[in-house]
């Protein structure tokens, strides 16, 4: 589907400033949907909401129905009774500037645990209604994902393939078993999602009455070490032991000289096609309810993937196999309806990606960083853009701007300042410009370009495991000026 003229911003709701070590879906969060209204922005887009598993990504999510209870507001637990105000009192000095992932993740954990345990002392029947209802009409991935995280838990977060063969299997004996054993800490993850979409459903409800639509984020694989690989691995790639066979990455590009390994698990499509894409159809129906528009990760993976051995050290190695194509995205739409999709088609496209992404009409990307590079017929210059596109100065995957102009070539620097009119001074506000005076009819930029900061504020760096994700902007940063600034912009270019 095309989308109408609107601008926007990309930031993660671990951006968010405030006193508890990350940012979270309290008050400072309804302050940046105010901040989006006053400026004229129209589209928030976040990564996926998912709790984090490896290097804090949110790439590699313990879940891809689950929500991450990381990003519940401690205030909120305290207003309604689930947490003392001493609580928070308590809280340690954490960093500002940055996710702290390590210790924030400790006492938080504490915290929510403790939030838990409140309720089960405090709860009115309303509210253990309230619970009940929730955990039943999310039975369908809630009951795999509380005992899959429940059991981490137990074997001190060990992947679940080590585990003890029967539960490692998902064999429901086994299942009922540790279910009992463990029925607190179930409960405990329940709780939490119930919270998390409770806080989640708040805010997405004041963004849509002030005229915000949310953009999603669904990457196209999942992690190994998720509820979903652990309770269907007929649906990946998998020996009988549970190791992958294969795994996900793509080949050489300008992300990397080596590729990207990413690890992911392989989906069994024909096993996925003999149901009619049940998974991927429930999958999106679950997104469908927690933002209005979806970014698909990697969209060029359902026209043909990078398929790597097992145990290869980068993803040098490797095929492109051919992926589901139209038949899924047809599967979809007739279950779901009119699908709100943008397509992220970066990296290697060949013409059978952009006719699967034309022929569902889902605009696809472009950024702004990766035009300077060639001539004027690169088709990451704007005067090359149909309108069915969404254009970003960089994605979280990219350097800032300003750390990106910083460290590019002398020839690549030279043509962006005279593509952008620009002497290099504010080189961030003048892509932002650029992109949004551009003829796409989205355009979105990242706080950090709004706010020209440099590459120590970078999002993350593909390729290396650690330092990322871990970016939060301090309250002052959202100033008058600088929404006025974007609000001219915005009425000057008709978004």
């Amino acid at each position: 589907m095309e989308f109408p003229r609107a601008a926007g911003m990309l930031l993660h709701p671990t951006s968010f400033p405030g006193r508890y070590g990350i940012g979270e879906l309290g008050n400072a969060a309804h302050k940046f949907v105010d901040y989006l209204v006053a400026s004229g922005l129209k589209l928030w887009q976040v990564l996926p909401l998912g709790p984090t598993g490896y290097g804090d990504s949110p790439y590699q999510s313990f879940s891809a129905f689950a929500g991450n209870p990381l990003l519940i507001s401690s205030e909120r637990l305290a207003e309604d009774g689930w947490l003392d105000p001493a609580d928070l009192e308590i809280a340690p000095h954490f960093p500002e500037d940055r996710v702290d992932f390590g210790p924030v993740i400790a006492w938080k954990q504490d915290l929510l645990r403790r939030a838990y345990q409140y309720f089960k002392e405090r709860a009115t029947a309303g509210d253990r209604e309230a619970l009940g209802d929730f955990v039943v009409q999310n039975h369908a991935w809630l009951d795999d994902y509380a005992l899959f995280m429940a059991l981490k838990y137990h074997h001190g977060g060990a992947v679940w393939n080590t585990w003890e063969p029967s539960i490692a299997h998902h064999e429901a004996a086994a299942r009922r078993t540790w279910a009992f054993k463990l029925q607190d800490v179930v409960a405990t993850h329940q709780f939490l999602q119930w919270q998390f979409y409770r806080q989640w459903t708040q805010l997405k409800d004041y963004a849509n009455s002030q005229g915000i639509q949310i953009v999603g984020d669904i990457p196209i694989f999942v992690a190994y070490d998720s509820a979903d690989v652990w309770a269907r691995p007929d649906l990946f790639y998998l020996d009988p032991d549970g190791q992958p066979l294969f795994v996900a990455g793509v080949p050489p590009d300008y992300f990397s000289t080596t590729g990207q390994l990413w690890g992911n698990p392989l989906y069994r499509w024909d096993r996925l096609r003999a149901d009619g894409y049940e998974w991927w159809v429930q999958r999106f129906r679950q997104i469908f309810t927690v933002v209005d528009i979806v970014r698909i990760d990697h969209f060029r993976g359902f026209e043909a993937y990078w398929e790597v051995p097992a145990g290869m050290p980068t993803a040098e190695v490797g095929r492109w196999v051919k992926g589901p194509g139209s038949e899924l995205f047809t599967a979809l739409r007739d279950r779901l309806g009119e699908l709100p999709i943008l397509a992220e088609d970066l990296g290697v496209i060949t013409p059978e990606v952009e006719a699967l992404r034309d022929a569902f009409g889902f605009p696809g990307m472009r950024i702004l960083q990766f035009a300077f590079s060639t001539d004027a017929t690169d088709r990451f210059l704007p005067h090359n853009y149909v309108s069915n596109t969404v254009v970003y100065t960089g994605s979280h995957d990219n350097d800032t701007v300003l750390g990106w102009y910083e460290k590019a070539p002398t020839a690549e620097q030279d043509y962006a300042r005279r593509y952008l009119n620009s002497n290099g001074y504010d080189i961030s506000w003048a892509m932002a410009r650029c992109a949004i005076a551009s003829v796409a009819n989205q355009a979105i930029i990242p706080l950090q370009d709004y706010l020209g900061l440099g590459s120590a504020v970078r999002m993350n760096t593909p390729a290396v495991a650690g330092g990322n994700w871990g970016w939060r902007y301090r309250e002052a940063d959202l100033s008058p000026d600088l929404s006025a600034r974007i609000l001219d912009l915005v009425n000057t270019f008709g978004r």
